[in-house]
């Protein structure tokens, strides 16, 4: 009781100090215990390790990259926040989806961009995720986790944590809060940036129509329950009738503007071009889970006849050699994905275990410590802790061992062994 009565006081004095905190968006006052230095600093901190555990960056055709980014930044210069670092990259990943850290950091999925008709839908998903990182809707909503927490606590009410991968991938990051800064946004926060986002579109220069026409495909696309989308963009950006309606009425206020379909088309072309192999891919994936590893390599390989500088499609037939118990080749696999995409972390664990497996132990801990850089993982920690007891360096392993032990589940109870064969404690 003592302790919820600390929480609740510190909490009282967070509040009073920044209980007086100005919408940047809307200018009105709400309840922020985040100063603007702060959101920075969470989202400078979290913009990688957000990538790397959602597909890191799609590398194939960089060009596509840029011409988001100059999209993004003629909504960025008409925001409320002008000022804000905005940045924004193109995540390799198939799930349609976009999300905006704190401090103006932002991502668009692959699988939503193939999904837009021209450059001012592009705009309106742009323009609502920067008013999101304008309006500090993020600092907002972790405000209301912390007060909930803090009444959970006073009431005596015990709240649990749950993990998730990526992609099925046990192989969870550790010590970062990759996913946490893209909780569901409340209703009058979608409502808000659906606004705002509309008058940002108009300013640059947009047809506002596209916001009602995006949309309206969110809400066809959800009533067909696809449940990559369900995962995806409505997992944290629900569509309804409602915003359609709401966009429908501001849209009527403005006259047109630009829809920049010819340049947006070019853009995409690649990726377009690219569709029919990501699907290949995505039937390779399923036929894995279903244990079909022939099936799945003749898919995958397929994917990779058609792009072959596509680093996801390398790293599968890696994976799926591997399930085969073709150490070799798997690492002949994992060097193109590498080389494809140097600054993804998964291949590279993957090529170190095999390496370890092999007792090529330099090999092993460079590439398992290359991985551990980009994103920190249970798995490739637990092999480092094994490769430092190994070569005699308690102190290193008992450092990984620990880490991956606060990571819980069945790797965290393996590091929790070995940490008392090692004669300590966890936490000591």
């Amino acid at each position: 009781m003592k302790r919820c009565l600390s929480l609740l006081a510190a909490t009282g004095l967070l509040l009073g100090a920044t209980a007086c905190s100005v919408n940047p968006v809307t200018g009105e006052r709400q309840l922020t215990l985040m100063s603007a230095d702060q959101e920075l600093a969470i989202g400078a901190e979290n913009y990688q390790p957000s990538q790397q555990s959602q597909g890191g960056r799609y590398v194939v055709d960089p060009e596509l990259g840029l011409y988001v980014s100059q999209v993004m930044d003629k909504l960025a210069a008409v925001s409320d926040r002008p000022g804000l670092p905005y940045e924004i990259v193109v995540l390799n990943n198939g799930v349609p989806n976009a999300w905006a850290l704190p401090g103006g950091k932002m991502a668009i999925n692959r699988g939503l961009l193939v999904e837009l008709d021209d450059e001012a839908q592009l705009a309106s998903v742009l323009g609502h995720e920067i008013v999101h990182a304008a309006a500090r809707h993020s600092a907002s909503q972790q405000t209301r986790t912390v007060l909930l927490q803090a009444g959970m606590l006073a009431a005596g009410v015990a709240a649990s944590k749950s993990d998730s991968d990526y992609a099925g991938l046990a192989m969870g990051a550790v010590g970062v809060g990759a996913m946490a800064w893209q909780a569901k946004y409340s209703r009058s926060h979608e409502l808000e940036s659906d606004r705002y986002g509309i008058q940002y579109m108009v300013e640059a220069g947009y047809d506002p129509q596209a916001a009602v026409e995006l949309q309206q495909t969110f809400v066809r696309l959800s009533e067909g329950r696809q449940s990559s989308w369900l995962d995806g963009l409505f997992a944290s950006h629900p569509p309804s009738q409602e915003r359609v309606n709401a966009n429908k009425a501001l849209a009527e206020q403005y006259s047109g503007g630009v829809r920049n379909k010819a340049a947006f088309d070019r853009a995409m072309a690649q990726l377009r071009r690219d569709q029919p192999a990501y699907e290949q891919y995505q039937q390779a994936q399923k036929a894995a889970s279903e244990k079909q590893y022939d099936r799945a390599l003749t898919l995958v390989e397929q994917a990779i006849d058609h792009q072959p500088k596509e680093n996801l499609f390398w790293e599968l037939k890696g994976q799926l050699l591997m399930q085969k118990k073709q150490p070799g080749e798997a690492i002949a696999a994992f060097d193109r994905s590498i080389a494809a995409n140097p600054e993804f972390f998964r291949p590279l664990v993957y090529r170190g275990l095999l390496h370890k497996q092999q007792n090529n132990t330099r090999q092993a801990r460079a590439d398992l410590e290359q991985s551990r850089k980009l994103l920190p993982t249970q798995l490739g920690s637990y092999h480092l802790g094994e490769l430092a007891q190994q070569r005699g360096d308690r102190e290193a392993a008992i450092g990984y061992y620990r880490e991956v032990a606060s990571g819980g589940g069945d790797l965290g109870e393996a590091a929790q062994s070995k940490l008392s064969q090692l004669g300590v404690q966890a936490g000591s």
